[in-house]
């Protein structure tokens, strides 16, 4: 898993819900203790605008940069109740909030997006803040999800699969269990289904030792970060499901749900069916999507 320095990250828009999300990441902030940077976009003025319209641009972007300083000092300061002694700086941006983002994780811990729904057709046809920073930023992405205002003592759930992506996440779930003293659960699915055009017969295939394969696959893997985080409580489970549909199986009591994607942009990273993008849409519960080692920054 790639080192991730610097500050936690979190962009807000006013509502109550990024609010929420921002003392989340306050906490999380407070818990790594290091500093938090709460950002907002204001909306984009059009560039190409009549003269009477351009008339009154200024105005308009005074008005938007008065309801930014607004909106930050509101997160701040809910922020700051929690944790008083955090360090926490604000920003305003005039560029595109995905655009921001993406450039700003080269150089943070994490970032924490909230109140950002993604549906599928929504998600193929136009795209959605939270899908586009989570498939190009460098560093971990949470997309907060439910009404917690900081993490809980419930367990925290992660997909493994044997990529490196997957390996990505699992080394994140194992920090944050180990940063809140929650135990872990790490869910490898797989399938009895054969590709589409093979000519392997099934009758012939070794069901058993298949799934033993697997089985070695998934605790090896968690075997490696336990020896790293030893005071984390793990259990491990194999499924014969879709990955999507195990993780969320095993998360109605979990706080947080732990991802990797392979997707290195947002065209790769927005197909239907995909499971990051499966539990962005489904998941109750903050989702953290982590890219693996060889994510270029």
């Amino acid at each position: 898993m790639p080192e991730f320095t610097g500050a936690v990250v979190v962009g807000v828009d006013g509502t109550d819900s990024a609010v929420a999300a921002a003392r989340w990441a306050g906490a999380l902030a407070h818990r790594h203790e290091v500093p938090l940077r709460i950002v907002h976009a204001m909306p984009t003025i059009g560039r190409n605008l009549t003269e009477s319209a351009a008339a009154i641009r200024a105005a308009v972007m005074s008005y938007q940069q008065d309801t930014a300083e607004i909106i930050l000092k509101d997160a701040a300061a809910a922020v700051q109740s929690d944790h008083p002694g955090l360090e926490v700086t604000t920003t305003s941006l005039t560029t595109p909030v995905d655009e921001a983002m993406v450039e700003i994780s080269r150089d943070c811990r994490a970032i924490v997006l909230g109140g950002d729904d993604v549906a599928p057709v929504e998600a193929l046809l136009l795209g959605s803040t939270t899908l586009s920073v989570a498939s190009r930023a460098v560093c971990p992405v949470i997309a907060w999800r439910g009404g917690a205002t900081a993490p809980s003592v419930q367990p925290v759930v992660v997909g493994v699969d044997g990529s490196r992506a997957a390996d990505s996440a699992l080394g994140a779930a194992f920090e944050f269990a180990d940063l809140f003293r929650v135990p872990l659960r790490a869910v490898y699915a797989w399938s009895t289904r054969l590709p589409s055009g093979g000519v392997t017969i099934p009758l012939l295939i070794d069901w058993d030792a298949v799934e033993a394969a697997q089985w070695t696959q998934l605790t090896e893997a968690v075997d490696h970060w336990a020896k790293r985080y030893p005071g984390v409580d793990a259990t491990c489970f194999l499924e014969r499901s879709k990955p999507g549909k195990a993780i969320i199986d095993h998360s109605a009591d979990t706080q947080l749900i732990v991802v990797g994607t392979r997707g290195r942009n947002a065209v790769a990273s927005t197909m239907l069916g995909s499971t990051s993008l499966n539990l962005l849409h489904h998941s109750a519960v903050p989702v953290m999507v982590c890219h693996g080692a060889d994510h270029s920054r």
